[in-house]
């Protein structure tokens, strides 16, 4: 029975990493510019009558273009507009076969060097992880950058408002002077009202897109401003400050709580690099705790407690603004 599973793990593996290797080096396909064309000329819609509702107007047509997996996906999680906050041009497509060609060598390579059976599924969690990571810490670092940027952003549109320029004319000037992430988000939004779009929907689009509290602050607004009127500079001014200052208390926050953070990091990553060094000097000695039935509940208490522990740790360092 185990020689049974261990030939399906493996052919499973082989299958996901050669699928894998051929999407991503098959080119990127010109469907979706097509699509988007169609919808501008009025020559096709996007499925169900319109361009997608939810994170980018008429600038992106619906994930369920993709294929079916990508509309599945969409029921539960919309990884499309998560790899959108990232800056990552990769279709969604690709992104799973990518994960799955990485689980799949996990499990095929401790087969191949002749290392022990559990290590197959471990290296493949490990390995199937390691691209939603690196897409959670990139999205991370270009939101924060936006928030640093959006302070000035918000003075260069009340300038051009004093000077005499419209607020479309503002979000271009943003766009133009201002670098990625915020001088992108805002091109997407100039072009969007020059294509048609109202610009109440596309800085709502916008706010929907970049999950940032001031900047849905900035939407709103701008939204009342232009229902019921009044001096939009000067209000952009006002959150400009607020944005500033929550800035400043935010930055304290991070000296104070900073002690806590490389506390935390050091519990945190003792055992793993203790068991790391016991692994190397005797390696029969850590092996008991796989191989006994006591050990490995040991293992997994040790790890609940780890979970647990990073759970609290965090909560204790995260002070909200």
């Amino acid at each position: 029975m185990l020689t049974l599973i261990v030939l399906i793990t493996v052919f499973v593996g082989v299958a996901t990493l050669v699928g894998a290797v051929a999407i991503l080096f098959r080119g990127d396909s010109n469907l979706e510019i097509e699509s988007r064309l169609e919808i501008l000329t009025g020559k096709g819609v996007a499925e169900g009558g319109k361009g997608e509702q939810q994170g980018g107007g008429i600038t992106r047509v619906s994930d369920s273009d993709g294929g079916a997996l990508e509309a599945y996906i969409a029921k539960y999680f919309n990884l499309r507009l998560y790899l959108d906050q990232a800056a990552m041009e990769t279709s969604v497509s690709n992104f799973i076969l990518l994960t799955a060609g990485l689980a799949g060598a996990g499990a095929v390579v401790p087969f191949l060097l002749g290392l022990p059976f559990y290590i197959g599924p471990v290296l493949a969690v490990i390995l199937s992880i390691i691209p939603l990571t690196y897409i959670w810490f990139k999205r991370g670092k270009r939101l924060a950058k936006f928030g640093n940027q959006l302070p000035d952003a918000l003075e260069l549109i009340a300038r051009a408002l004093r000077a005499g320029h419209s607020l479309g004319a503002g979000f271009h000037l943003v766009s133009e002077e201002m670098l990625d992430p915020i001088g992108g988000e805002f091109r997407k939004v100039f072009e969007s009202q020059n294509l048609g779009v109202t610009l109440e929907d596309a800085i709502v689009d916008m706010t929907e897109r970049v999950p940032n509290l001031d900047l849905k602050f900035f939407g709103t607004a701008v939204i009342l401003q232009r229902q019921t009127g009044g001096d939009l500079a000067e209000i952009l001014d006002k959150i400009g400050r607020l944005v500033r200052q929550r800035m400043e208390l935010f930055g304290q926050i991070q000296a104070l709580t900073g002690e806590g953070r490389i506390s935390g990091i050091v519990l945190l990553g003792m055992p793993p690099a203790l068991f790391a060094v016991m692994w190397y000097l005797n390696p029969t000695y850590v092996m008991t705790l796989f191989t006994d039935p006591l050990g490995q509940k040991m293992l997994a208490g040790a790890i609940v407690m780890q979970l647990i522990g990073a759970w609290v740790i965090q909560k204790i360092i995260d002070i909200k603004v």
